[in-house]
């Protein structure tokens, strides 16, 4: 099984947006069985709550459930539960470095480094921003590109 976890800072944007939209993919490309998927945050300020409502509302537009969300706060095991942290930006990156004590083989990478067209490598917060929409078609191109990644690495 290959394991992917997104990471933002309170896991109720961005991160959520991530494993709802990279969970849809991956049930459309019948990979349900090969690849699980979840989110957290580096922060502890939402545990338990339901996905942003700007969130909720743009993936309610493109058809994309949001059933079982709700926020969490990486913890230590997730270094060796995942083989995939991909981090919404590089204040992200920093955090996750941090908290990971045990030099796990978990590969960290930033979402948008996965995409060579994309000026910024750091997704927005939209907690701040409000725009949702841009940071909707970000990661969506991410996710794309790390599925293909991921098909590439582990021959699937």
């Amino acid at each position: 099984m290959i394991n992917v976890l997104f990471v933002c800072l309170g896991n109720i944007c961005r991160s959520p947006m991530a494993e709802a939209m990279f969970r849809d993919l991956v049930k459309r490309e019948g990979l349900e069985q090969t690849v699980t998927v979840d989110s957290a945050g580096t922060g502890d300020w939402h545990i338990g709550e339901p996905p942003h409502e700007g969130t909720r509302n743009i993936l309610k537009k493109h058809n994309i459930s949001v059933d079982g969300l709700k926020a969490r706060q990486i913890k230590s095991d997730d270094f060796q539960d995942f083989q995939y942290i991909v981090a919404m930006d590089a204040s992200n990156v920093q955090n996750i470095e941090k908290l990971n004590k045990i030099n796990s083989n978990a590969r960290v990478i930033k979402l948008l480094d996965l995409v060579s067209e994309a000026a910024d490598k750091n997704v927005p917060d939209p907690y701040y921003t409000g725009n949702f929409e841009e940071v909707y078609k970000l990661v969506k191109k991410g996710c794309e590109q790390l599925l293909k990644e991921i098909r590439k690495a582990h021959n699937i």
